[in-house]
């Protein structure tokens, strides 16, 4: 893996791609990784990463991988990839899409191990009646990329 800084308006996002995908985001710096962008695949990923917190880019088309992860855990990050942009769901939902409806807190232990956050939207996942519970970023970083996803969402319905 190669690892690459982000310097975020939520902070530091190391970002690691290999020779297909980006298998990793991290919050922080990881302690191997540059600070620019070395190959193609790092530079869309950053580029398409400064798009999307400009408000100018509302889905990622950088190729992703989770590279490990248990079957139940890669059905709950393909899920989060079909959350529209600028909505949320909970995590209950989100068991019921998978067709076990009782499995909520496994959702949220699946989303708190998403290995490429804010690509892989975990952070549209919320408890039960919209509460704000749980992220890997701390729920600060959480209410950022909410407020944010909201506010282009209503700007581009509404010019």
């Amino acid at each position: 893996m190669r690892w690459t800084v982000f310097d975020s308006p939520i902070g530091e996002l190391s970002v690691a791609v290999d020779d297909t995908a980006v298998c990793g985001l991290h919050f922080g710096r990881v302690e191997s990784a540059g600070t620019v962008a070395v190959d193609a695949l790092s530079g869309q990923a950053v580029a398409e990463l400064a798009g999307y917190f400009a408000g100018e880019l509302t889905g990622f088309t950088v190729p992703v991988a989770a590279r490990r992860g248990s079957d139940f855990e890669r059905a709950v990050w393909r899920e989060m990839t079909r959350i529209p942009y600028g909505e949320t769901v909970t995590y209950g939902e989100v068991a019921t899409a998978l067709g076990d409806p009782g499995a909520a807190r496994a959702v949220g232990v699946a989303c708190n191990r998403n290995p490429i956050p804010v690509i892989v939207p975990c952070h549209r996942i919320v408890g039960a009646g919209g509460k704000l519970v749980g992220f890997g970023g701390g729920l600060p970083r959480k209410v950022h990329l909410l407020e944010l996803e909201a506010r282009v969402a209503f700007q581009r319905a509404w010019s």
